[in-house]
């Protein structure tokens, strides 16, 4: 097991009718920008809810942050904070929400003249105004992790920043939420937490025991709810469990002492960059195509995630770890996610060269957990992708 620091300072508020513990949460002579999406939390209560459990704040509000947060809009949320003088940021949606939010903790106090720099010349970011979130999607993890992804439409760029300043104080999640989910959405967080895990536990082994049953039991846990999730009845039981796998799968916790890899997310990111495709559906595009063009790497921990997570016991090491590739994108595809890019567009022709060209001029030429997925491999798992 490799050496590791963990901490996470986030504060979970979990289950049925906790909105009233959240202002407690929250200094009481706080300045409050209120952020959401595209107004869906006016629709289904949550909105009055939220109003209801900060009566006595001061509040602004922003809304229409995109299901892929866009720089440009962001900019005109940091305009409203400078002006009205904010000094607490609360987040209600998911996990594109929370990003945004992310974005503009550390943009309030940024001292630079292009905010995009947090993106592309920040290493970390060791300070922001403090925010607070209310999940409505299960999906991202965002609300108990400093990371986060912002598009530019403008340059078709879909990049990542974090850092120890951007956690939130505290997040509120009610798995009540997921009674108004669509199921598109519903499937693409199952998708998106699953392959979260994967991300981190598809590597190989490094004797870290525990860290590969957590991330096993997550897998597991998801796999066994994902049918209730997707009924149309609502399953309280289901839905707690699908909320918090979502949570554990990226809050720091199971990549602790273990490589990863995260090679899948960059390139589904050029994917949504590019085409505007869901973003854990990108992910199920590329997931299979990655694990096969790099097999010899990772062959042991396929084998072991076909049989622990899959209960594949007969055949070889790379008989199981096919198996284990054929497993799971017929697990995204029970979710009704296509994994082949021409399902989502007919202009995919030159895609492939389009984000390894990308990935060039970044100096992203080593990734994955070895760091010798180049750009040139990097075209070769899009194309298999078509």
């Amino acid at each position: 097991m490799k050496n590791f620091q963990l901490k996470n300072p986030t504060k979970i508020i979990f289950g049925k009718d906790q909105l009233s513990k959240m202002a407690a949460e929250i200094p009481k002579d706080s300045k409050v920008l209120m952020l959401y999406g595209g107004g869906s939390i006016k629709k289904n209560g949550i909105y009055d809810n939220v109003k209801a459990a900060m009566e006595g704040f001061e509040i602004e509000e922003f809304g229409g942050i995109p299901a892929n947060p866009e720089y440009d809009i962001l900019l005109q949320a940091l305009k409203v904070i400078k002006e009205k003088d904010i000094t607490f940021l609360l987040s209600v949606g998911g996990g594109s929400v929370i990003d945004g939010t992310k974005f503009l903790s550390a943009a309030a106090l940024f001292e630079g003249d292009e905010p995009w720099d947090i993106l592309t010349k920040s290493k970390r970011t060791m300070t922001g105004m403090p925010f607070g979130t209310v999940l409505t999607l299960p999906a991202t993890g965002s609300e108990m992790n400093s990371g986060a992804v912002i598009t530019r439409k403008e340059t078709k760029e879909k990049r990542t920043m974090g850092g120890p300043g951007l956690f939130p104080e505290f997040s509120v999640l009610d798995p009540e939420v997921i009674k108004s989910i669509p199921k598109r959405q519903l499937a693409n967080g199952l998708a998106d937490s699953f392959t979260h895990v994967t991300e981190q536990y598809l590597t190989y082994p490094v004797g870290a025991l525990l860290q590969d049953r957590f991330a096993e039991s997550i897998l597991q846990t998801l796999v066994d709810i994902a049918p209730k999730i997707m009924e149309e009845d609502f399953n309280y039981e289901a839905a707690s469990n699908f909320m918090w796998c979502c949570t554990m799968a990226l809050n720091g916790l199971i990549n602790k002492g273990v490589p990863s890899d995260w090679a899948t997310h960059m390139m589904g990111h050029e994917l949504t960059a590019l085409y505007g495709i869901d973003h854990a559906r990108t992910l199920a595009i590329i997931a299979g195509n990655h694990y096969t063009h790099n097999f010899d790497d990772k062959k042991e921990k396929l084998a072991q995630y076909a049989e622990r997570v899959w209960d594949v016991r007969e055949g070889t090491t790379e008989e199981k770890a096919r198996i284990g590739i054929t497993k799971t994108t017929e697990f995204y595809q029970s979710l009704g996610i296509d994994t082949k890019l021409s399902a989502y567009t007919e202009s995919y022709d030159g895609t492939a060269e389009i984000i390894s060209k990308r990935f060039e001029e970044r100096g992203w030429m080593k990734l994955g957990e070895r760091q010798n997925v180049s750009p040139s491999d990097v075209e070769e798992i899009v194309k298999m992708s078509y």
